[in-house]
């Protein structure tokens, strides 16, 4: 039993040391809860209670110091004097301060309040001539500690009710419920002189046409003459539209750097509040500001948040974000061309738009900022690389062909990543291999390989990876194979990275056919080769009913139903915020369904067929991936070759002839 109770004792000190860590004495850290608004103002009213109450308690202290009780009666006084021991008497408000002929000593009395002195020692029965004889002298009161004493009854409750209310107002503040500013814009302002935030066409790469729109409002901002004198009018104002991240916002602070004019940027988002009329407070506060900084520009980021169609909100008219459109068109047709003020908007959902913001006199000049081209990422990147230590080999045309459809912020990410991975692995500059890496982390997210699949899941996962990329190198339509990978990444197993040889603008029925039957190929693989099918290709089903259905009710891509648009470009929910009605019969939505899972079984047949066709190419490529784990494009190319499977060349492509 010895051994067991000294585990026990162990056991239990153990207990206390952790119970010890977890105590707020402890050295362990300290969860405190959150204080909650409510709670922390009623502490600071119990406190400002307290310190109210010390201060009384001082004044009580201060005022019985300073009039003691007195030593003698005043009877007694009324007595020595009668007997002729008093010489002299200074009165002192009510305070008696008897000073007796003999040894000179003070004593002190209280008077009688409301009667004179000479009344209270007569009404004792001190004789007149006794009262004669004794000297009576009244000091006047003063000086710090009277006033103290007497104001101080007045002076402490006013002050501590004012500094209470002062604080008050300073936690209002704090939460955030500032009342007195809520009808004032606080935009960020960019000065010209501003050369750390100053930003100019250089340091935007690519949109060539788009700065060639803009320059004729820099040159109108810095001469404004010229435009005048010949009666021409420049545009009042200038809507940016484009996808995200194509460089909306940075253009229209390089027009303000060219200019040399003060920038002003808000979001859309930022006028709207709960309170009505706030909005168009804040629009009059800001068009007010830029007509004062004038010549100036006003930029207005994500405007669609406030200038959607009209007439659409739950409120009726009235709402919030109508009040607030119907300001910035206010304060825009208040505009003359002498204010020298421009304003600029962007907006990635210009389909949403009230048609009045964008008619002729307000936003009617619209330029499109689209995605950049090869050239233009390859100019892009040279851009955000400038500040980067690169290695010898870094090739960004490379990196440029890789990255089809990516935006000008994902072109920075792409930079920024590697620049993360090489100080990652302690290395000084950054080399191609981090470039080539980060493309692949932006797309899809970052490797998982803590992912531990057993070797079921490995397998499946090879083979549902391998059969994406046969069909794709087989159909004549779909794109290139330069990555397969069996290590998970994001949300996604597996990935089989398809590029296009070139940037294309524009997609055709053939080609939207051969990604859907791209898109099964994993899902007929596991199917074919396991007989059952896994969650794996769950997002693969979504992404191809999401195609098919856009060819029937979007492209008009349908031979049965024809030419006709069945929803518009708004998608399922239109721009008005609510689900619009469709606009089409119950027959006519069965026809869609029935045409819709026709192109998806076409197409599944079509990738059967090569899965069966060529499925010595499918074990090798499935058997390689579960080797190494991922195949380059060189690697997978060499294996596909062996089964008499050519890769593509831009010559070769079918629709590039």
């Amino acid at each position: 039993m010895a051994p067991l109770k000294d585990n026990m004792k162990e056991v239990k000190e153990r207990g206390k040391k952790a119970l010890k860590s977890l105590s707020p004495k402890g050295d362990g850290p300290k969860n405190t809860p959150p204080v909650r608004p409510g709670r922390e103002l009623l502490n600071n009213a119990m406190s400002m209670l307290f310190i109210f109450l010390v201060l009384m308690m001082l004044y009580s202290f201060i005022t019985e110091r300073k009039a003691p009780v007195s030593a003698i009666p005043i009877s007694e006084v009324a007595a020595d004097v009668a007997r002729g021991d008093v010489s002299e008497i200074r009165l002192s408000g009510e305070t008696l301060t008897v000073v007796y002929a003999k040894g000179s000593v003070e004593k002190k009395a209280q008077k009688e309040p409301g009667a004179s002195l000479s009344e209270t020692l007569n009404n004792y029965g001190v004789p007149t001539d006794k009262l004669q004889a004794v000297r009576i002298s009244v000091e006047k009161e003063g000086g710090f500690m009277f006033w103290l004493i007497n104001l101080a009854p007045f002076i402490i409750p006013v002050l501590f009710i004012a500094v209470f209310i002062w604080f008050l107002t300073r936690q209002v503040k704090g939460a955030g419920m500032q009342a007195f500013t809520f009808g004032q814009s606080k935009p960020r302002i960019i000065f010209p002189h501003d050369k750390k935030q100053k930003v100019t066409f250089k340091d935007v790469a690519g949109v060539k046409e788009a700065k060639q729109e803009l320059a004729e409002i820099v040159d109108f901002l810095k001469n404004p003459k010229k435009f005048l004198d010949i009666g021409a009018q420049i545009p009042k104002g200038v809507l940016l539209m484009g996808a995200a991240g194509t460089g909306k916002t940075l253009l229209a602070r390089a027009v303000a750097g060219e200019a040399g004019v003060p920038f002003f940027s808000i979001s859309g988002s930022e006028f709207v509040e709960m309170f009505v009329g706030v909005g168009a407070s804040r629009v009059r506060d800001l068009f007010k500001m830029a007509k004062q900084a004038a010549p100036s520009i006003n930029f207005i980021d994500e405007i669609d948040a406030v200038g959607r169609v009209r007439g659409s909100g739950m409120g009726g008219g009235n709402d919030e974000r109508e009040q607030t459109l119907n300001q910035i068109l206010v304060e825009m047709d208040g505009f003359e061309q002498h204010d020298k003020v421009i304003v600029m908007a962007a907006t990635n959902r210009s389909d949403v738009l009230d048609t009045a913001l964008i008619r002729p006199g307000r936003f009617d000049r619209r330029v499109t900022v689209d995605l950049p081209d090869r050239h233009d990422r390859e100019a892009i990147l040279a851009v955000h690389a400038t500040k980067k230590q690169l290695a010898e080999d870094v090739n960004l045309r490379v990196v440029a062909e890789r990255t089809p459809g990516f935006s000008g912020a994902d072109l920075h990410s792409i930079v920024n990543e590697a620049a993360i991975l090489a100080a990652r692995e302690n290395r000084l500059k950054v080399a191609q291999f981090d470039l080539i890496r980060s493309i692949e982390k932006v797309m899809l997210g970052p490797e998982r390989k803590s992912h531990l699949l057993s070797e079921a899941e490995k397998k499946i996962t090879a083979y549902h990876e391998a059969g994406h990329a046969l069909v794709s190198s087989v159909l004549p339509y779909a794109d290139p194979v330069h990555k397969v990978s069996i290590i998970a990444r994001g949300r996604a197993g597996g990935y089989t990275l398809k590029l296009p040889l070139e940037d294309r603008k524009l997609q055709s029925r053939k080609e939207f056919l051969d990604d859907i039957a791209v898109t099964l190929g994993g899902y007929i693989t596991e199917l074919m080769l396991f007989g059952d099918i896994t969650t794996g290709p769950s997002n693969d089903l979504q992404v191809v009913s999401g195609l098919a259905r856009d060819m029937v009710t979007k492209y008009g891509m349908s031979d049965k139903l024809g030419p006709i648009a069945f929803e518009t470009l708004l998608g399922r929910i239109g721009g008005r915020g609510i689900h619009d009605e469709k606009e089409y019969s119950q027959k006519v939505g069965d026809a869609i369904d029935a045409e819709v899972s026709k192109i998806i079984n076409e197409a599944y047949k079509r990738a059967e067929e090569i899965l069966v066709k060529h499925r010595p190419a499918l074990d090798a490529i499935a058997a390689k991936l579960i080797e190494v784990e991922t195949l380059e494009q060189d690697e997978y190319e060499k294996v596909i070759i062996a089964f008499g499977i050519m890769p593509k060349k831009k010559k070769d492509i079918e629709h590039q002839k």
